[in-house]
């Protein structure tokens, strides 16, 4: 869109300069309950960033699982334990992934790392919530979209429920021409591949798409804009924000238990 300037809309770290002290917190609340609560870890793949954090509820239900942020090249699943945090009160279960970042591996390789490591949650026999932050959104988008039987005929169609995604990105074209496409290596026909709201939409399920009130002009765009599309296309969908969030804030309704986040979260997963 003309006039837009894009590396302002997406530039999350220059538009919270706090954010090293934001981040610097997530890792010390996410080590402090790792400490208090250990989660099983579950293999996915071969690799060392192959893994599920596994913080186990206390019934059979849906599993939330959350999938983390930084632009599909920073973080990993450690750094957001305490996530879990608010479900877990409930007795809800949380896996957490982490996966490959750019720019040793594309944007479609991680979506095919979450693929796989959806499936290997599927070995639990249990029903999927695909929670998802930033780019952690868009690839749970991209899950909610997947034929499951067709990559996995043991699959259930139905494998993921639903999707929460918190300031997703679901159009990833705008990112081209801008600084954080120096590690994604991307053009237009292969952004526009990667991005969801370019796809077939789902044939069953639902999407919550929610944005810190404090986001750029973009990220409201870009959740609204799949809420709309998908709506119409007969998806249940529900956009909303996070009253006075930004980017890295936004998630912090997630290790509160009595957040409305966290009960919105209960409700997807039938609790």
């Amino acid at each position: 869109m003309a006039g837009i300037d894009y590396e302002v809309e997406y530039n999350n770290r220059a538009r919270v300069p706090e954010n090293p002290a934001l981040m610097a917190g997530w890792a010390k609340d996410a080590a402090a309950y790792r400490e208090g609560r250990p989660p099983q870890s579950i293999a996915y793949g071969p690799g060392a960033r192959h893994t599920i954090d596994l913080f186990p509820g206390d019934d059979d239900g849906p599993i939330v699982v959350f999938i983390h942020g930084g632009y599909w090249q920073a973080l990993d699943g450690s750094s957001f334990s305490h996530c879990a945090r608010g479900l877990n009160a409930h007795g809800i279960s949380v896996a957490v992934p982490s996966y490959d970042l750019c720019p040793h591996v594309t944007v479609d390789t991680i979506i095919r790392q979450m693929l796989a490591a959806t499936r290997e949650l599927a070995r639990l026999g249990r029903p999927l919530v695909i929670s998802g932050h930033s780019a952690g959104g868009h690839l749970a988008a991209c899950l909610l979209t997947t034929d499951w039987p067709m990559l996995d005929p043991s699959l259930p169609k139905d494998l993921v429920i639903a999707v929460y995604a918190i300031s997703g990105l679901f159009d990833l074209v705008p990112l081209v021409e801008t600084s954080i496409n120096k590690a994604l290596c991307l053009d237009p026909a292969t952004a526009k591949a990667v991005s969801p709201l370019f796809w077939k939409p789902p044939q069953r399920g639902s999407i919550d798409a929610v944005v810190g009130g404090n986001e750029s002009a973009e990220y409201f765009r870009q959740s609204r804009t799949i809420v709309d599309l998908w709506g119409k296309a007969g998806v249940a969908t529900r956009f909303g924000t996070v009253p006075d969030a930004n980017h890295f804030t936004a998630i912090a309704p997630l290790a509160d238990p009595a957040s409305m986040m966290v009960a919105r979260l209960k409700e997807l997963a039938g609790r």
